[in-house]
Order: C-alpha cells, then structure tokens, then sequence
C-alpha cells in the first residue's frame, strides 16, 4: 500500500469488508467513493485495481486526497471531486463518464471532523458553532442566532427527534446570541433537565438536528440516490452506510420503490409498467462485535446494498 489513510480507531471505516464485498470491485473498473473523507473506502478500492472519482465537498478532505500517488498516475486512477455528491452524474459527464461500475456512499458527518474542535460538530471540545462540511455558507451560529423559535422547534424535532423541541428552541432564543459549541450545549442541557452522567447527553439530539439542516444532509441523499440510479449500468453495485434511522429510512424507501414492479394503474396499457432498476436488494447488514470493539463508531452503522438492472432510470437525475 503506497498511502494509507489514519490508522486510529476513530478513522477506520465502518463495515469495510461488507463494503468490499458487495462492491466487489474488479480492476479496470470504475467506481465511485461519494464521500471521500479520509479514503478508506477509497484505498481498498485502487488496492483491488479500480479508477475511483472520489467526491467530498469538504476542502479539507480533498487536500489530503491530492496527496496520494495515485492522483498522478497517467490517466490517473484516482480522481477527486470537490462537490456534493448529488452533483456526481454532472461531474462526471464532465470526465466523460456516463456510466459507473459502482458507487459507495458513507452517509453523515465523518470521524475527520468530529475530531476538529475548530470545526464545531462536536460539543466533547469547546469550538466555534460552525458545523459546515464544505466550509462555506451560513453555519450553525448564524441559522440558530437568526431563525424564529418555530423554525428553530421544527428542525430540532424533525433532524433531532427531540420531542421537547419547542422548550430547546424558547431556550436557545432566550440565550441568543450564541458562539460557540459549548453555549449550545449548555442551553440544550438546562433546557433539558441534564445530569452529568446520565446516560446519554440531550445536546446529541440538537447537534444532530442543527447539522443534518446547515448542511442539508438528507436532501442531499435523496439526490445522491437519484444520482446513483443514473449513473450505476446493468450490474452496477450500489453500497449505503447510514448512522441513524432518518438515514437508513430514506435508503430502505428507496431500494424498495426501486426493487419493485410497479404495473401503475389498472386502465393504463400494459406498456406502462416499470420493471425494478435494482434486484438483489440486501437486508440491513450491522457490524459484529468484533468490529465494534475495534471502532465503536460501527456500532449504528447500517449497511444496504443492491446491483442495477438494465432498466431505465425512473427518474433522470
């Protein structure tokens, strides 16, 4: 191995060998890592002789990826992409690709910045309240310092389920303005009731909730899914690794509109039915202890995987 991501145990991709295994990645093959991040999953792929296009909006992530020799074999077979990944069949159609051979996606934030205190995702080291993934836009202080107490209730409740999110959004008003990851986690924590050391801390929820909407995350993976669907020919392997259930819902959703034949209404043409774009449409597949022992991260990982048929996609994306 020429270059290799970290090695600690917060940066080890999640259920790596099911990835690979349903991937099942073959050289010559071209295949998508749609979140980049530290290049796990991207290193066992050109390890198997795969092209990847790696995908990350965050500049952080694709700095570090220009590092890898293999950016500058000629063609090069690894190729990044500074975008959102809902972007990738434009993408890659400037690349002159219109077809893939797989696609991977590792929903959410990534362990890279959890772990950057500057970055404000986390409330475990006191930050900026920041929580942009691509480094651009408006962040988290500005939607909770401007936004009224309704919208503030909605996303707490919808990206968080917090069912107490109208009294964490009077608070977080009351407090305005706020700065940094710690005043939000105070003010959810009063809001709240909290003990040190209960069980789990209430902030986990709001933090959810705030970052699933700066960055419009589950938008994204809707997009993302649509992309897929586009890009992946007859064959093609499609591998979700989701971290909550907002996430393996809208996966879950997907793949079995998609897996089904759908034969429309009763007083159309028999022409009108839609064959299923994916078969092969995998079970939840969870991590083992082992590996949760080894990254406790793997514990809410979820991984569903499918292969594309040769019908035509429902929708382009």
């Amino acid at each position: 191995m020429s270059a290799m991501p970290p090695t600690d145990a917060q940066h080890i991709p999640v259920l790596l060998d099911e990835v690979i295994a349903a991937l099942q990645p073959r050289p010559g093959e071209v295949i998508v890592d749609a979140t980049f991040g530290a290049g796990g999953y991207s290193r066992a792929l050109l390890d198997a002789g795969a092209t990847v296009h790696a995908f990350d909006r965050d500049p952080d992530a694709i700095a570090a990826g220009e590092k890898w020799p293999e950016t500058a074999e000629n063609p090069p077979r690894l190729v990044l992409h500074a975008r959102r990944f809902s972007e990738m069949v434009n993408a890659l159609a400037e690349s002159g690709l219109v077809r893939v051979d797989g696609i991977v996606m590792d929903i959410g934030v990534s362990s890279m910045q959890l772990d950057q205190a500057e970055r404000g995702f986390a409330f475990s080291a006191e930050g900026p309240l920041d929580m942009r993934m691509s480094q651009s836009g408006p962040s988290a202080a500005d939607f909770l310092n401007s936004a009224d107490e309704g919208e503030i209730a909605d996303v707490l409740y919808t990206y968080g389920e917090e069912r107490q999110s109208r009294r964490v959004a009077r608070a977080i008003v009351a407090a305005r303005p706020l700065s940094t990851t710690g005043d939000l986690a105070r003010v959810v924590r009063k809001a709240l009731g909290y003990r040190p050391g209960a069980p789990k801390d209430p902030a986990t929820r709001s933090f959810q909730a705030v970052r699933i909407h700066v960055n419009a995350e589950l938008n994204e993976l809707e997009e993302g899914l649509r992309a897929a669907e586009t890009l992946l020919g007859e064959g093609g392997r499609l591998a979700v690794v989701t971290f909550h259930s907002l996430e393996d819902r809208i996966v879950k959703r997907f793949l079995r509109d998609a897996s089904s034949v759908s034969g429309g209404s009763r007083h159309l043409p028999q022409a009108s039915v839609m064959p299923e774009v994916f078969n092969r449409v995998s079970r939840a597949v969870r991590a083992s202890e082992a590996e949760v022992s080894r990254n406790p991260r793997a514990r809410s990982a979820t991984l569903r995987h499918a292969v594309r048929t040769a019908a035509p996609a429902r929708i382009a994306a």
